[in-house]
């Protein structure tokens, strides 16, 4: 059967994580300017229908040009594909390896959570798709000549920077991103000169208790014949069987009915051989779990559980982890014998404002009380966030910068004011629609990005058939020839771009060397060497 012709299927663990993750931001709209989508509308279970003047099209295929290679451009590639069966789908990302975070996000010892990469092979095979790697919009070609070659463009570019706690000392060294640890571990050319100092002292302390948080964790203390397994990048692992990490402290600001980490990611630290669990305070559980909803009352069942299972066994088991509530960071504050390394956390004492500690939206003030954890290495892991690409206000983006988001009509059509009737009121800009983080926020797991992105996709294809207005249709400004034409001007410039093929000698040339080494592959950390397999 077609591809287009089938689902696409995701892997086990993040459809079981779906649940409860797919309600959109409510905000996603909030900012200094009061927006409307202005467009009359008509119920449409994808969100509204265009119903704007109608415009004359000619019978030619829709183009569209895709920016970013994760889920979210994939996903809306393959339902666009799907759902019109003309489409031209040109995919651009800046580095020659597709993927995104399912490649330099997703942890090494999670292989499971990569499945989807086989799907997304299946839509690169298509006629009607094109990868360009190796080319970044918005530095190497700019918006305003990409957008002179398209129809619509859709930002699907992710999230590529990390939230800072803007404290004093969080420039110390030893004070690391878990974005940037993450990278580093998994490859991410950005980020291979990292070398984070994990050979000083014993502990650490991550800030955040999200799932990213728990796998800075877990790769810290997972024991390095196992991670020798995995397609962790070799750099990470030699520099993991050196560290000196023994304990791993996880701190939030709330209590562990509020914590933002999955039940899967916590057992599965419980369960890690060779490292123990320190237990929490059961006053911050509800005392009575059997009348709580099932997810709540199997997380109250679990980390009972897991206070409980507590051994003493320290005299044999020399590994640890801890989560710590009701703290918020304060300081990073400097180690006395190296003032210029972190030595320990400074944190202020929270405490719930009003009575119902155990909801999920309850909320913590700061207190006066603090306490000190050492920490020889820390990390910040409170969020990612999106920014705006370069040239990307000359297409009349109003990017909000303090919800790191592209605004738009929560179904993926890009909106502004200069685009609505009034300084008061937003349109969408013709031809232009986003997807995945940018558009909601870095929230999800690979599942919720699939049905967002197809919910994008279907508003796209729907524009399309009711005549909406696209790029080609702004005064004219398109020629609809996608990057059959748009290649001839990354030529000019003297760029590099890469296609699928050149991704797929890539691609083999790491997997041979990582059976030479035992694991399914060695990537490559930096794209002068991805360019080189192409040279030899």
């Amino acid at each position: 059967m077609p591809i287009f012709q089938r689902p696409l299927p995701i892997c086990h663990s993040c459809r079981k994580r779906l649940h409860g993750a797919l309600a959109s931001r409510s905000g996603s709209l909030r900012s200094r300017v009061v927006v409307r989508f202005y467009a009359q509308q008509k119920p449409f279970r994808n969100g509204p229908s265009y119903h704007g003047q109608p415009v004359a099209t000619s019978k030619k295929p829709l183009r569209l040009a895709i920016i970013g290679s994760g889920p979210a451009g994939f996903y809306s590639a393959y339902r666009v594909m799907q759902k019109n069966e003309d489409a031209i789908v040109d995919m651009y990302e800046k580095l020659p390896a597709p993927f995104g975070l399912v490649r330099y996000g997703v942890a090494p010892d999670h292989p499971e959570v990569k499945n989807c990469e086989e799907k997304f092979e299946e839509v690169a095979a298509s006629p009607r798709f094109n990868f360009i790697g190796n080319v970044a919009i918005g530095e190497d070609v700019s918006l305003a000549s990409l957008r002179l070659h398209y129809d619509a463009i859709l930002f699907a570019y992710g999230a590529s920077e990390d939230r800072e706690l803007e404290i004093p000392g969080e420039k110390l060294k030893g004070v690391y991103s878990a974005r940037a640890f993450v990278g580093w571990y998994n490859g991410l050319p950005e980020y291979s000169d990292l070398n984070p100092i994990l050979d000083r002292g014993a502990e650490a302390v991550v800030i955040g208790q999200g799932n990213v948080a728990l796998d800075v964790a877990r790769i810290l203390l997972t024991d390095i014949d196992t991670l020798k397994r995995t397609d962790i990048a070799e750099h990470a692992l030699e520099s993991l069987s050196k560290s000196k990490i023994r304990r791993v402290e996880v701190v939030g600001r709330r209590g562990p009915m509020q914590a933002a980490f999955t039940l899967k990611e916590v057992r599965e630290l419980m369960n890690l051989p060779g490292v123990d669990f320190q237990p929490i305070d059961p006053a911050l559980l509800p005392p009575d779990a059997s009348s709580l909803p099932r997810t709540p009352k199997r997380r109250v069942q679990l980390l009972s559980k897991g206070s409980q299972n507590y051994s003493d066994r320290s005299s044999s088991i020399d590994r640890s982890w801890a989560l710590r509530f009701l703290l918020s960071p304060g300081s990073f504050e400097g180690d006395p014998s190296d003032p210029d390394c972190v030595g320990q956390v400074r944190f202020r004492h929270t405490q719930f404002r009003g009575d119902n500690c155990y909801a999920p939206d309850a909320r913590v003030k700061v207190t006066e009380r603090d306490s000190l954890l050492p920490a020889s290495v820390a990390f910040r892991s409170v969020g990612y966030k999106s920014k705006p690409l370069p040239g990307i206000q000359d297409l009349g983006v109003m990017f909000d910068h303090d919800l790191g988001i592209i605004p738009n009509d929560n179904h993926g059509r890009v909106i502004s004011p200069l685009a609505g009737p009034g300084s008061q009121t937003a349109g969408h800009i013709p031809g232009l629609y986003c997807a995945g983080w940018v558009k909601r926020g870095p929230t999800g797991v690979i599942a919720s990005t699939m049905e967002d992105a197809f919910t994008t996709a279907d508003v796209i294809v729907q524009d399309w058939a009711d005549r909406a207005l696209f790029l080609d249709s702004v005064e004219g400004r398109t020629h609809g020839l996608g990057w059959d034409e748009l290649r001839k001007v990354v030529n000019k410039v003297g760029l590099r771009p890469t296609d699928w093929s050149d991704w797929k000698r890539i691609d083999q040339s790491e997997m041979e060397m990582g059976r030479l080494m035992g694991k399914k592959r060695e990537k490559f950390t930096s794209v002068a060497d991805m360019l080189k397999v192409l040279d030899g």
